[in-house]
């Protein structure tokens, strides 16, 4: 395992996964689901990234192992359950998914690392432990999928993990790789949030 590489503290980690798993139970919550798909919408979204990146990199998968994780997502599901929807309603809880996908962009990274992954493949680790929870999420609730929408969402989970990668590749200090991918990918996602910036979409075959 890479010794330089260190993962979130405890804490932190759950914060970003209830963040996660929040976001999933909405939108069950907002396609009136009963609370059983709330709870399975919570814990795919809040768990589905890093779960296929530890199956992917060979780790046990993360929260199998910690018994905190389960909880806090159903917890979440139950929040989602008995609060009205509209509490949750406008930016703040998107400001804190795009905190969350540069932060776990740069973990997914980071620990893919400490595996031995090479830097390449760590970096893609890194932007499916970010985005993947979120894509499962919208296919199963039959909406177009963040893979499907010109936003920049994957994109800034690109940045901050690609960040991560060559900080750790150039001998940068690991903290100091922490800050500068995290903020650059939270940037670029809230410059996305803010000014509604997207990529520009292939125009197609040249009309006969």
């Amino acid at each position: 395992m890479h010794p330089a590489a260190p993962l979130l503290p405890p804490a932190l980690d759950l914060v970003g996964i209830a963040i996660f798993a929040l976001t999933g139970a909405l939108v069950a919550a907002r396609l009136q689901q009963t609370f059983v798909t709330m709870t399975f919408f919570a814990l795919i979204t809040g768990v589905g990234g890093g779960s296929l990146r530890d199956l992917l990199i060979g780790a046990p998968v993360f929260w199998v192992q910690d018994r905190a994780v389960a909880p806090v997502c159903l917890g979440v599901a139950l929040l989602a359950w008995i609060t009205p929807v509209r509490w949750w309603e406008g930016r703040l809880l998107e400001w804190a998914d795009a905190l969350g996908l540069a932060v776990y962009s740069v973990l997914g990274t980071m620990k893919a690392l400490a595996w031995d992954v090479p830097p390449v493949p760590a970096i893609l680790m890194g932007v499916i432990t970010g985005c993947v929870g979120g894509i499962i999420r919208d296919v199963l609730a039959g909406q177009p999928s963040v893979l499907m929408r010109p936003e920049l969402y994957v994109t800034a989970a690109a940045l901050a993990a690609c960040l991560a990668g060559a900080g750790m590749a150039i001998g940068l200090p690991p903290g100091l790789t922490w800050v500068l991918a995290v903020a650059a990918g939270f940037a670029l996602r809230g410059a996305a949030i803010h000014w509604s910036l997207g990529l520009p979409a292939h125009r197609g075959p040249d009309p006969s």
